[in-house]
């Protein structure tokens, strides 16, 4: 299944751009994809587990993916 995940920030930077089209295998979760992406990170610039929108809504590494989901890969902000 396809899912397009986006990065932010310095995470564009780590993949050299802003969203990536993925295959998937079909039940994928949340936490597996993190893990796909850590290991397209070999200078380990990614955080153990960066915050993660899915469709806009926050989601939990158990969160099963689906078909046409848009992941948000979020840095961390920091305001004043």
């Amino acid at each position: 299944m396809t899912i397009t995940a986006l990065f932010f920030a310095s995470y564009a930077d780590v993949f050299g751009r802003g969203r990536m089209e993925m295959e998937v295998p079909n039940g994928s979760t949340v936490g597996e994809l993190l893990r796909h992406l850590h290991s397209l990170d070999p200078e380990r610039r990614l955080p153990p587990a960066p915050l993660v929108a899915v469709n806009e809504r926050y989601a939990r590494p158990d969160q099963v993916l689906r078909h046409g989901d848009e992941v948000a890969v979020i840095p961390p902000v920091a305001g004043g």
